[in-house]
């Protein structure tokens, strides 16, 4: 009999390597920088030499989604065109960086660790309870375009397992209620204190602290004091 130790769900997409024309992203897709990004584009191609302008590729697409939530292919040609590098070259990136997001993703983007600490803590159950409070599947949009979900590995936050991402808010050590709340201040209009929801300082022990419970010695404590102090010893006389 085959014992089951995952209830994760297999997901097989083709959204990391290839794109295929829509509604909303093609070529001719509008997208132009605000001039305040543009300036801030700029300014940050300047800091490297004449010719290694493609050094500021990573930072571009970032501008282009945080200005409108995801990056169309019509925003990869213009940072292709700003930075003077082949398209292909920002193709690469954009494919290859899951923090791009190729398509839009609802006004929240709600990512669930589903890495092995978070899963041994309860992923599962966690992104079961972010489907049913968002009425959004893994990979969709909610009804609204409010919420999109999605699972990724390892967030950097072990110690804090289990983990939800919303947009660049870190929400750790979270439980079933927690996400509940968490979503349902989302949509009425307010930011869910970010950070650990059980209550601990950042990655300190959940059973308390074991060690470093007192304060540390002041600087030379505890070594042997100078055996003499009038200065250097004379040599002997024979």
């Amino acid at each position: 009999m085959l014992r089951q130790f995952s209830s994760s769900k297999s997901l097989r997409s083709e959204e990391l390597y290839v794109h295929r024309d829509s509604k909303d992203n093609h070529a001719g897709t509008p997208f132009e920088f605000t001039e305040a990004n543009l300036t801030r584009l700029c300014a940050i191609i300047q800091n490297y030499p004449v010719g290694c302008e493609r050094s500021a590729l990573g930072a571009a697409l970032d501008i282009v989604q945080r200005q409108m939530g995801w990056i169309p292919i019509s925003a990869m040609h213009r940072v292709a065109e700003i930075l003077n590098v082949p398209r292909v070259r920002v193709y690469e990136w954009a494919t290859f960086y899951t923090m791009c997001k190729r398509r839009y993703r609802g006004k929240f983007n709600i990512k669930v660790c589903v890495t092995t600490p978070c899963m041994l803590r309860g992923s599962d159950v966690i992104l079961q309870a972010v489907e049913e409070a968002t009425c959004c599947s893994v990979g969709g949009l909610s009804a609204d375009g409010m919420f999109g979900v999605d699972t990724v590995q390892c967030q950097g936050a072990c110690a804090n397992a289990p983990v939800v991402v919303v947009d660049d808010d870190y929400y750790e050590d979270v439980t079933v209620c927690d996400v509940y709340n968490i979503i349902q201040i989302l949509k009425c209009g307010g930011i869910p204190p970010w950070g650990p929801q059980s209550c601990r300082f950042v990655a300190e022990p959940s059973a308390g602290l074991t060690s470093l419970l007192e304060c540390p010695p002041p600087p030379g404590y505890g070594l042997q004091p100078a055996l003499c102090s009038a200065g250097p010893s004379q040599p002997k006389k024979k």
